[in-house]
Parts: structure tokens; sequence; C-alpha cells
């Protein structure tokens, strides 16, 4: 996703970019209200995340002024600013969530993506796809190029989490808690050994791999 920040506080600021960088986003910064208002109004991003309190102008002056412009790009409000009145007033603005500081970034990252979610058209529930590689959650099947490919529940359960997140980069940890259910050591290889057959099997013989390594990162189910 390509996301902008905006956001005065420099140490603050380099916390969110290196999160949301090493989580597979495109991001951009905008240190004060002027300059985060041209860049939102190019409308050329996903998602931005706005701090409320910023030299030049004010973040919900921002959001009003994108709103003006007919800009529909998803807004999360950032603030010390946490009492009721003032969540409602910044989701009044035009914000369409509110995260009060400080936060744990698992939560901003889930706000994110739920944002997201809300602008895409609804797939259906049973299915997934991405490219030629479709998965049937009911019959539980999975096909590339029209061609069954045979998965084991684990590798199938692998691939499905990768589809529900396609394009983002997930990490070793995030893999084994959603599709281990329990923690291993980290030094173990179990994840690599199941990434290293489920690319053998969806991605053996194709023009196109879908299944990306992120070197330091993790792993991303992708076109390119």
């Amino acid at each position: 996703m390509h996301i902008l920040i905006i956001e005065d506080d420099k140490e603050a600021a380099s916390y969110l970019i290196k999160g949301l960088s090493e989580s597979g986003h495109v991001v951009v910064h905008a240190a004060d209200g002027k300059e985060g208002l041209g860049q939102a109004l190019t409308g050329e991003f996903d998602v931005m995340i706005v701090d409320r309190m910023l030299p030049g102008l004010d973040g919900l002056s921002i959001i009003a002024s994108v709103r003006a412009a007919k800009i529909k790009t998803p807004v999360l409000i950032l603030s010390a600013l946490g009492e009721v009145d003032d969540r409602v007033e910044g989701l009044h603005a035009g914000g369409d969530d509110y995260l009060t500081k400080p936060y744990a970034f698992s939560e901003l990252l889930a706000r994110i993506e739920a944002l997201i979610r809300r602008g895409q058209p609804e797939q259906a529930s049973n299915k997934l796809k991405l490219s030629d590689l479709e998965m049937d959650l009911i019959k539980h099947k999975v096909t590339r190029n029209g061609k069954v490919i045979q998965l084991q529940p684990r590798e199938f359960r692998l691939l499905e989490y990768l589809l529900r997140h396609t394009g983002q980069v997930v990490s070793r940890t995030m893999l084994l808690e959603q599709v281990w259910d329990y923690n291993f050591d980290p030094q173990t290889n179990v994840i690599d050994v199941h990434i290293s057959r489920l690319r053998n099997k969806i991605d053996k013989d194709q023009a196109q791999p879908l299944l990306q390594t992120v070197r330091g990162a993790g792993y991303c189910l992708r076109t390119l």
C-alpha cells in the first residue's frame, strides 16, 4: 500500500516509517501541515495517517480540505488528544478512524488494513484469487491456470493466510502465530520448509512466480 504520514515529531515519524516499511508498504512522510496537505491533495495514497497537532496547518483542517476536494482516501487520525469529544470531533471532520497515542503498532497496522478493506469491493467469502491462482474455501480446492494443485492441510492454511494478505509482507512470527496457532522457537526453519514446498507447488513451471521472499522481512504473495 502507498501510505502518507503527516507527523511533525521526528521520533514518532521514524517509528511509523520503519514499521510500515518493514511491513511492505511504500511510505511518504510530510513533516508539517502545509506540506502534508500538498501531498494529500494529489490523491495518490491508499491511506493517510494524520497527526492532529501540526505546525503550519492542523490535522483536522487538512482532512477538511481533502474531503472538500472530493478525495476519499481513508484517514487514520493519530493524536494525544483522546477524550470522547476529541475523537468525535476528528471523525466529524472527515477522519475514518481515530487512534490515541501512545498506541501498539500491531493495532495501528490492523486498523490500516481494516480501512483498506472497507474501500474494496467484497470478494466472495468462499473464494480467494490472485492472478490465475484460485482457492475455493468450500471445496478446499486450489488451482493455478486451471490445473488442480494438491496441498497438505498446513500448506492450504498457509496459502489462505497469504492470499488474505495479498501484496503485504508477512513475517515469520506472523505466520507462526496465525497459521500454527502457537509459538515455535524463532530459530526454527519450519516456516522456510513449508514456504519452499508451497512455492514448488504453486510456482513450478509457471511464467510468473507469485510467492516472493523479502530478505530480512518475510514473505509476500503478489504479482511482479
